[in-house]
């Protein structure tokens, strides 16, 4: 059957991949002159599973309350007069019980445990590079105080499957030499050697171009949805700013503006836009660089190794689609940097970028088909987006070709 993809971030480029794969004949519509070119263009660059908590939890409260007084913290949160805002810190706020934040976080570990055998089985067929790693990420911690509430923390995730090692600080800095020069300030880590690390933009570039190459998938960038003509609840096609594209099913893949155009055709999606940071730092000639990709817990800061750049991103800042930034918002990434890899920032030009992650109160994405529609959901992945990416579209594939999804779809679906 014919398939229009909205959106040719990392969600949709990948379900056009698998889509193809099924046979379908795919056109993929994107507003951007390339693909990745919004949240997925300066992420984090971790696969990681074992980056799976939900958000909402009995700490979120007094965090979100700390965020309106503490500049110097991970999370901000810049009053709204939205009203579907308050709608969803609601929603958010029924999902922050002790058993409701370990139901979702099960959903999304199900999902992310699931995207690292399918992204890895994607790449041996395509043969994609990306900068990709798979060595593992190491989630540190600045005292012994926290880094035991994080082993107790993550004992949840390893309940379910994932292992981990917990690392005092010298076998940390032993495994880890690049963390030397700040080790003395660092209690110890959990390492998860199943995580992975990899630059996403540069893998959903080149998939993108393998599948116009070998799947024959067209990609119709610089166009911009405007809406749909639709049957009752069936679409016929998408409306653009260049005319219409009909299909037999659609697939909406848009991140932070999937509310947006859902709305079009009267469907609600509790997806809230939340910016991210990030800077790339050229790697000093001569310096190896970290082995893994990591987290410092504390100061909520991650990074990775992408080829010869380092990647370090931070903050979670509700603040509308706003997407703009300034060199303040870039200081906490900076001043980490400076501190645990100084050798790295010694000379060569450092990228800045914002981008929107697209969050459902239970961290939870949206996926599978619409009730009683020929629209298929693939949205709301927040900030694991790149990690849950060739699950979810393998999953929303499976489910538009009318087969079982390989995993249990309890809790992944819009119920409306």
């Amino acid at each position: 059957m014919k398939v229009v993809v909205l959106g040719a971030g990392v969600a949709g480029v990948t379900s056009a991949y698998y889509l193809a794969r099924d046979g379908h004949e795919v056109t993929v519509i994107d507003r951007q002159p390339a693909a990745a070119s919004e949240a997925s263009y300066g992420n984090a660059g971790l696969v990681a599973p074992g980056d799976s908590y939900a958000w909402a939890s009995p700490a979120a409260l007094s965090m979100f309350v700390n965020s309106l007084f503490r500049p110097d913290l991970g999370i901000k949160v810049r009053p709204q007069l939205d009203p579907g805002f308050f709608i969803w810190c609601f929603r958010f706020l029924l999902q922050c019980t002790g058993e409701r934040a370990r139901i979702n976080t099960g959903r999304k570990f199900r999902i992310a445990s699931y995207a690292r055998e399918c992204i890895n089985e994607l790449i041996d067929v395509t043969g994609l590079a990306y900068d990709g790693r798979s060595a593992g990420i190491v989630y540190f911690y600045r005292d012994q105080a926290s880094l035991d509430a994080g082993a107790r923390h993550m004992g949840l995730l390893a309940d379910l499957g994932l292992a981990i090692e917990v690392l005092g600080r010298n076998e940390l800095v032993r495994r880890e030499p690049a963390l030397a020069q700040a080790g003395a300030r660092i209690a110890g880590g959990i390492f998860s050697p199943m995580d992975q690390t990899g630059d996403c933009c540069l893998f959903t570039r080149r998939l993108a171009d393998w599948c116009e190459t070998h799947a024959r998938v067209t990609f119709r960038y610089a166009t911009t949805i405007r809406g749909f003509e639709s049957e009752g609840r069936m679409i016929k096609a998408v409306a653009t700013d260049k005319g219409p594209v009909g299909a037999d099913a659609f697939v909406l893949a848009t991140g932070c503006d999937s509310p947006l155009i859902a709305r079009k055709l009267g469907l609600s999606l509790p997806i809230c836009p939340v910016k991210g940071y990030s800077i790339t730092v050229p790697v000093a000639e001569g310096i190896k660089g970290p082995v893994f990709g990591g987290v410092d817990e504390d100061k909520l800061i991650a990074y990775s190794r992408l080829g010869n750049r380092l990647r370090l991103a931070c903050t979670a800042e509700f603040a509308g689609h706003d997407r703009t930034h300034r060199p303040a918002d870039f200081a906490r990434p900076l001043a980490f940097a400076r501190e645990v890899f100084p050798e790295h920032i010694k000379g060569g030009e450092i990228e800045y970028w914002a981008g929107l992650r697209p969050m459902t109160p239970s961290s939870v994405p949206i996926l599978g088909p619409v009730p009683g529609s020929n629209l298929h959901l693939n949205t709301g992945h927040g900030h694991v987006g790149w990690t849950m990416a060739c699950g979810t579209a393998k999953y929303v594939a499976d489910r538009l070709a009318g087969r079982d999804p390989e995993i249990d779809p309890d809790g992944l679906e819009l119920q409306v």
